[in-house]
């Protein structure tokens, strides 16, 4: 190996030593979009390793908001345009939040000629909040069911207390342990309790 190669090599390797410590989420893509590589903090927005990158589409992992902006891109790569190009992106972050950010890519290649790898970094620029997720649901009639048992009333009770018949109360109950998969009633008010039906630390039990 001739001295320029030997110190093409040295400025390689610390060019990718650099490429793993630099704490912005950067990659490098081919001119379609698959990574070729990745580092650590890229790596980390996705919640794996800079491995398991390698050949995934940089816009599956980051979603355009706009697809105007990626065709304008790729009109201009096809054309070897060597222009700084950003796209607004969003994702989900490890822990299930909603990220979004901006993709800025940079065409890099050895020669003019040569087709260009995109040289690509993400800006975090903020997190959506999650939704509080809805209160499940169920009928006046039902919820009174529910309690009717919670607190310890047989079929009749609950159809006299409701004005139902019984058997209008062993409908009701069919279909919440449909809905909720309860094998049988201990479950019916358990799951009642776990989705919010029924208050918790409330005696005699209610809404």
């Amino acid at each position: 190996m001739d001295e320029s190669s030997r110190e093409a090599v040295v400025w390689r390797n610390r060019a990718l030593t650099l490429f793993d410590r630099v704490s912005v989420p950067v990659a490098v893509c081919d001119v379609h979009g698959a990574v070729l590589l990745a580092n650590p903090a890229m790596a980390a927005e996705c919640g794996t390793t800079p491995g398991r990158l390698r050949g995934r589409d940089v816009l599956e992992l980051f979603r355009p908001q706009e697809t105007t902006q990626v065709k304008r891109i790729a009109q201009a790569l096809r054309l070897r345009h060597r222009s700084r190009y950003q796209v607004s992106v969003r994702w989900e972050a490890p822990g299930g939040s909603e990220r979004f950010g901006e993709l800025t890519a940079d065409p890099v290649s050895d020669t003019v000629e040569a087709t260009p790898a995109l040289l690509v970094m993400l800006r975090v620029l903020g997190e959506r909040e999650q939704l509080a997720e809805e209160p499940v649901r169920v009928a006046p009639v039902e919820a009174r069911i529910l309690a009717l048992l919670a607190g310890g009333a047989t079929t009749a009770r609950a159809a006299k207390e409701t004005g139902l018949s019984t058997d209008g109360v062993t409908y009701h109950l069919r279909r919440l342990s449909t809905r909720w998969g309860a094998s049988n009633r201990t479950e019916l008010v358990a799951r009642a309790y776990a989705l919010g039906v029924l208050t918790p630390g409330v005696w005699p039990p209610g809404t």
